[in-house]
């Protein structure tokens, strides 16, 4: 008696729950009876199902069509036999909406429902979520903004990462989504959704009658919206749990991706997390990442240690100090020397050594594998010099260093501009290559596509001094190529050589540019330290110096839309490495 008049208590009880859905059928699927079918010609059936709370509405009409439910609990389904739950005593109206070709007919029944499953108040997950009966306030949940894969998107009948998962903060200049937050109350199962007066919406949702004044923001939009309270539930079925949001304006948890009859599949569920994924407006699957509002994460941390090994050019490198906070654990420390292909060990307290052949600074990065996400550590080792047994490897020939296709030394990118690699235009001679690169800048006069060297190797220009690539585009247009040394970070351009161009001579026809850099100049005068009349005779410059190639079309016009395509960017052997990688 005593759960009974507590739950008397509890006002406006509405239950929210999860129907079987099957794929949509869409109106051709629908007979065509010619006219529009009447309600004398709809029936279904309600029957009890494998609990009192449980029942199984069947389609009986006499005629075909698609049938839409409403099972009068705020959940819809287009099944041929949904299953809907109704947890708390009360009336619920069951509307059948039966779609022809020839038009629409509507029939309604009455379930009444006299049981309460006190159950679902000490059930683990709906405690987890709102915090059970004794949080009378509720509990709030905003996206997990600092994690991977607080949002994400992959195929439908996925997890939703797949194809992309947000990093770290990876939408904080939308401005309007990380201080949005969804509140789950127990008491009449309420959700309520705060945005502030605004909301991040997918690009397929700005136009839904509730939101206005939709502008654009990172490939999607921010609506101004003023959400009303809707309902929750949580359901299994097949074995699997659901979270179902409904009411009269559109309910979600932070980001409205259309969320199909709004049942988010819950993957996990627990005191401090809540990772969901559902089938958006798209037909894709979406995932989303929360946490409680005001939750702060445990943290493991450690320090990095890189110390002199004693000889040359060796370094010990570990983690000391590790603070590991109880119940989390690490399964894995993984050592990325810079240099070649990481280490890895499931001991944390391992002492990794590793010796570096060539001179120079070297990025040492540590991550460990944690139950709470990966954590990383970075720290530099400088050779001053190259190591006493290492014996330079010198060829006197060109090798590719990227082709797009199967060998790629290093990646080209690009800087203000794009580089795709796409199908060859034409797969004729001299270049029967079936993938190339593709550059294109719109209005920048500077954009160029580079490829800088790994740490540690620079181009030799003694020997060789001769850099080429096929180029594709309009006569006319220019391609010039360059070499400089990113010592000096954002001051690299006064390390550049002078401009070698080529110009295209026929309209889409490979031609192959070479660059030869004897006698050419390198840096400014005025600077006073960085200058040589030829890069191939002065020891500062041909050997152990330049280590970014960039390639530009049409440098200095800066207006309108400049693209070519080219391939098989080739040049000097770079000593220290004896070929490209072959993909």
């Amino acid at each position: 008696m005593k759960k009974t008049k507590y739950f008397q208590k509890i006002a406006g009880l509405t239950v929210l729950l999860f129907a079987l859905f099957a794929c949509d059928p869409q109106i051709d699927d629908a007979v065509d009876i010619g006219t529009a079918p009447t309600e004398d010609q709809l029936d279904f059936t309600i029957t009890q199902g494998s609990t009192p709370f449980k029942f199984v509405i069947t389609n009986t009409s006499s005629i075909t069509g698609i049938p839409n439910w409403d099972l009068g609990n705020g959940s819809k389904s287009t099944a041929a036999s949904p299953i809907a739950t109704y947890s708390l005593p009360g009336e619920y109206t069951v509307t059948l909406t039966l779609v022809t070709k020839g038009g629409t007919a509507t029939k309604s029944k009455t379930v009444t429902q006299t049981e309460t499953d006190y159950a679902i108040f000490t059930d683990e997950k709906f405690v987890f979520l709102s915090g059970g009966a004794d949080d009378l306030d509720g509990k709030t949940w905003v996206l997990d903004s600092l994690t991977y894969g607080h949002m994400g998107v992959g195929p439908a009948g996925t997890e939703g990462l797949e194809w992309w998962g947000a990093p770290a903060l990876a939408k904080s200049g939308v401005g309007v989504l990380y201080d949005d937050a969804i509140n789950f109350n127990i008491t009449g199962f309420v959700a309520t959704l705060t945005n502030h007066g605004e909301s991040y919406v997918k690009d397929f949702e700005k136009d839904n009658p509730a939101y206005s004044n939709p502008r654009e923001n990172d490939t999607d939009y921010i609506v101004d919206y003023n959400p009303s309270p809707g309902t929750w539930f949580i359901e299994e079925r097949d074995g699997k749990n659901y979270l179902t949001l409904s009411g009269p304006t559109p309910m979600f948890p932070c980001f409205d991706v259309g969320s199909v009859d709004g049942a988010y599949q819950i993957l996990t569920l627990e005191e401090n997390k809540l990772e969901v994924v559902t089938t958006g407006g798209d037909g894709n699957a979406w995932h989303l990442k929360l946490i409680p509002q005001g939750y702060v994460k445990p943290s493991i941390s450690a320090d990095l240690t890189i110390a002199d090994a004693g000889e040359p050019n060796t370094f010990d490198v570990s983690l000391s100090n590790v603070s590991i906070p109880t119940g989390e654990s690490i399964s894995k420390v993984t050592f990325d020397f810079g240099d070649g292909d990481p280490v890895e060990t499931t001991d944390y307290t391992a002492t990794a050594s590793h010796t570096y052949m060539r001179q120079g600074t070297y990025t040492i990065t540590v991550t460990a594998t944690t139950s709470i996400g990966d954590v990383n550590w970075s720290g530099s080792a400088v050779c001053a010099d190259n190591h006493p047994d290492y014996v330079p490897f010198l060829l006197d020939e060109m090798i590719v260093y990227n082709d797009f296709s199967e060998v790629a030394l290093q990646p080209v990118l690009g800087q203000d501009c794009s580089v795709s690699v796409m199908d060859n235009p034409d797969r004729s001679y001299p270049n029967r290559s079936a993938y190339v690169a593709h550059y294109s800048k719109t209005d920048n006069e500077w954009a160029n596509a580079n490829m800088q060297l790994p740490t540690g190797y620079r181009f030799d220009l003694r020997s060789i001094s001769t850099f080429k690539i096929l180029v594709y585009g309009n006569a006319g247009d220019q391609v010039l190529l360059k070499l400089e040394n990113t010592d000096r970070d954002g001051n690299a351009w006064q390390t550049g050589t002078a401009d070698l161009i080529y110009t295209i001579q026929e309209d889409n026809t490979w031609e192959v540019a070479e660059y030869n850099f004897a006698g050419v100049s390198a840096g400014w005068d005025w600077t006073g330290d960085i200058f040589t009349s030829d890069v191939t005779t002065d020891d500062n410059f041909s050997h152990d110096f330049y280590n970014v190639i960039r390639i530009m079309l049409n440098p200095g016009n800066g207006a309108g839309t400049h693209e070519f395509y080219f391939d098989d960017l080739s040049g000097p052997h770079v000593e220290g490495i004896k070929s490209a990688t072959i993909n």
